[in-house]
C-alpha cells in the first residue's frame, strides 16, 4: 500500500458524515468525539506520528480515529516511550524519523516536531509515498515552501497544514462575508497576534541523556544546549521558528489573506531586537503593515484582542476563536448568505473553488484530510496557500529583522531589487540535514 494512492474505502464515507462534524477536534474544546463505525483491519489505515509532545500528541490522537497507529518517532525518549505506552505499547518505534517513512505498514503520517523540521519531513514522507498531515508553519523560509510546492506536486500526495482555523465555522464565515461583500469592499484588516516572550540569558547545560540534541537541531546551528531551546518555547528563537509572526500568525494571517484573495507588495515591519546572550532572540513589541495587490492594507499588531478585524466601506467583522460579531453578521437572521455565496479558495492563484458545495460540511480538519485521503482532492489547508500564507508572515519577520520597508513581487516570490533582502528568502542547512 504504501507508495501507491490509498484504495477507495467505504468507512471514509461513514467518516465524512459522523468524525468530520465533530467541532471538538478543530476548537481544542472538550467535546465528546461522535462515534466512528468500527472498521475491519484491513479497512484501516496504517498512521506514522514523528513528534509526539505538546501539538504532535493531539494530532496523533486525533488520527487515531481514522487509522492504526503503527509507528512512533520522537528524538526524546521520555516522550517516545510515553507515546509508545499511549498506544498499547505495540507501535514500532524509533528515534529517526526516516526508519519510519520507510514502513511499508505506515500509509499517512502526522509531524508535529519544531517548526524548523516540518519542511524536509514533509518533502521526505511525499517522496517516500506518505499522505502527510503536518503542523503549522510549514516552513522556516520561504525557499523552503517554494520546495515543498513542488514536490507535493510531482508526487501528487495529500498534505494537510494544520492551519485549522481554516475548517472552524467562525472563520469561514468571516471569509465567506467579506467574499459576499457584506462589508462592503474590503479595505483594511486588523490582525492581533499577541507578544513574543522576552528573557534573560539562560543557562548552558548538558543535554539530558534522554535527547538526542544533535538530531533535534537538524539543519539548524549546532549550539550548546540550552533546556529552553527545545520543546515548547522553541519559538521564541528565530533559528528554529519565527516567535508569533509564524505561531499566531500563521493562524489569523492565513485567514486574512484568504478573505482579501490578494498577495503583499510592500512590508513595512518594526520591532525591537533583543540582545541578550543566551536569551530568546525574537522581535518584541513588533508591529506589521502590509499594502496588498488590490489596494488592501494590513496591520500587524502584538497588543489587543486576540483575533482579526475586516473594515469595508460599509461595515466591520471581528473574528477569533471564542465569537464573530459585527453588524453584518447580526443581519444574517434576516438575510442569510445565499448557497452560491459559498465559494471561498485555497489555491495559489485564488482562483479556483476548493471542493465546491462540501465546504459547509467541513468542520473537522483532521476528518478532512482522511476524506482527501480517500478522495485524492485538494485538503481545505493545502500546501500552495499555506506556503503562501506563512511567505506573508516571513516577510514581515525579515522587514523586521532588517528593520525597514520592502518592496515584495508576489509572482517572482522575491523581493524588488534587494539582494540584502532576498539573502534571507533562505537559510544555511547544516551538513547532513539539507533540504533537497
Amino acid at each position: 500500500m504504501s507508495g501507491s494512492v490509498i484504495p477507495r474505502r467505504n468507512f471514509l464515507k461513514t467518516l465524512a458524515v459522523s468524525g468530520c462534524l465533530s467541532p471538538g477536534y478543530c476548537l481544542g474544546e472538550k467535546h465528546a468525539a461522535v462515534p466512528v463505525k468500527s472498521r475491519s483491519k484491513l479497512e484501516r489505515v496504517g498512521v506514522g506520528c514523528i513528534g509526539l509532545r505538546y501539538q504532535g500528541s493531539v494530532l496523533a490522537n486525533q488520527a487515531s480515529a481514522y487509522g492504526d497507529i503503527v509507528a512512533v518517532c520522537d528524538v526524546d525518549r521520555n516522550v517516545r516511550d510515553q507515546a509508545k505506552a499511549s498506544f498499547g505499547s505495540t507501535p514500532f518505534s524509533c528515534e529517526d524519523y526516516r526508519q519510519l517513512i520507510a514502513r511499508k505498514d505506515v500509509d499517512v503520517v502526522t509531524i508535529g516536531t519544531p517548526d524548523h523540521w516540518h519542511t524536509k519531513m514533509v518533502v521526505d514522507a511525499c517522496r517516500a509515498g506518505k499522505d502527510v498531515y503536518c503542523e503549522k508553519p510549514i516552513t522556516l523560509t520561504i525557499d523552503e515552501g517554494k520546495l515543498l510546492r513542488e514536490v507535493v506536486k510531482e508526487t501528487g500526495r495529500v498534505v494537510q497544514v494544520g492551519s485549522w482555523q481554516r475548517s472552524d465555522h467562525r472563520f469561514r464565515l468571516a471569509v465567506e462575508m467579506v467574499r459576499a461583500g457584506r462589508i462592503g469592499q474590503l479595505k483594511h484588516v486588523g490582525v492581533v497576534l499577541g507578544k513574543n516572550k522576552t528573557s534573560e540569558s539562560l543557562q548552558v547545560t548538558a543535554p539530558p541523556k534522554h535527547l538526542n540534541w544533535n538530531l533535534w537541531q537538524g539543519q539548524t546551528p549546532d549550539v550548546p544546549f540550552i533546556e529552553e531551546r527545545s520543546h515548547y518555547t522553541f519559538r521564541w528563537w528565530y533559528e528554529y521558528s519565527g516567535g508569533q509572526m509564524t505561531d499566531w500568525g500563521a493562524h489569523h494571517l492565513d485567514i486574512a489573506q484568504w478573505a482579501i484573495g490578494s498577495f503583499p507588495i510592500k512590508v513595512n515591519g518594526v520591532g525591537a531586537m533583543p540582545s541578550v546572550q543566551n536569551g530568546f532572540n525574537v522581535a518584541v513589541d513588533f508591529k506589521v503593515d502590509y499594502e496588498f495587490e488590490n489596494g488592501v492594507t494590513m496591520a500587524v499588531r502584538d497588543t489587543g484582542d486576540n483575533g482579526i478585524m475586516f473594515t469595508g466601506d460599509r461595515g466591520r467583522i471581528f473574528v477569533n476563536r471564542g465569537k464573530i460579531t459585527g453588524a453584518p453578521v447580526e443581519q444574517l437572521k434576516e438575510n442569510p448568505l445565499p448557497r452560491e455565496d459559498w465559494g471561498i479558495y485555497s489555491d495559489d492563484n485564488l482562483k479556483r473553488p476548493l471542493r465546491a458545495g462540501k465546504l459547509d460540511a467541513i468542520v473537522n480538519h483532521m476528518g478532512n484530510f482522511f476524506d482527501c485521503i480517500e478522495s485524492r482532492q485538494t485538503p481545505i489547508s493545502d500546501i500552495a496557500s499555506q506556503h503562501r500564507s506563512v511567505s506573508t508572515c516571513h516577510v514581515g519577520n525579515i522587514s523586521m529583522r532588517l528593520g525597514r520597508e520592502l518592496k515584495w513581487d508576489p509572482k517572482l516570490e522575491q523581493f524588488v531589487e534587494d539582494s540584502e533582502a532576498n539573502q534571507w528568502l533562505k537559510r544555511q542547512q547544516r551538513e547532513g540535514f539539507e533540504i533537497r
